[in-house]
């Protein structure tokens, strides 16, 4: 399938096939993650992969709307490295970066998973502060890795429907609003 293709058909998929992803499939897909845009290419992304199928139930008890992750082959947690991101610590701003570019490299994690025919789910973490808390106390994460997505992953045991067009020219200005 083609790039353009797969954005237009890729969908969230929730009941998936009692099958493991292959080692060598799932290490391609978070490679195609790792080639998102970053600020300033610091490239921040971290990936903690969860196949243990009670720690994949167990996800429910930290983000709520990933039930169905116990019948899913793994799920990835997308995390920013705050001692990497492109940020500003300063008396009149205080930002960083990592969020958007975990949530660029989440992109492409699901779109390369779909072009190997796994399917996925965004589930988010960050901007919550209870589960960005919950997963660093649940999984042992460090306080400067800071979660911004749960992906969900495996073969798909459902077809959703076609998505409608969701092309909409009244939410394109040219030149001004």
């Amino acid at each position: 399938m083609d790039l353009y293709q797969g954005i237009l058909s890729r969908r969230s998929i929730r009941k998936f096939k009692n099958q493991k992803i292959e080692r060598e499939i799932l290490e391609k897909i978070i490679a195609a993650a790792q080639y998102a845009p970053s600020a300033h290419n610091k490239q921040p992304w971290e990936f903690l992969v969860i196949e243990d199928k009670e720690k994949l139930a167990s996800l429910r008890l930290v983000q709520r709307w990933t039930s169905f992750a116990k019948d899913a082959a793994c799920a990835v947690i997308v995390c920013g490295n705050l001692n990497q991101t492109f940020s500003r610590d300063k008396d009149d701003e205080k930002w960083d970066y990592a969020d958007i570019d975990c949530a660029l490299a989440s992109q492409n994690l699901m779109l390369a998973a779909h072009s190997f025919g796994v399917g996925s789910c965004f589930c988010g973490a960050s901007p919550m502060p209870l589960v960005i808390s919950g997963l660093r106390e649940h999984f042992n994460l460090p306080e400067h890795i800071r979660p911004l997505s749960i992906i969900i992953m495996g073969y798909p045991d459902e077809t959703p429907p076609e998505p409608q067009n969701r092309f909409d020219e009244n939410k394109i200005h040219w030149e001004n609003w």
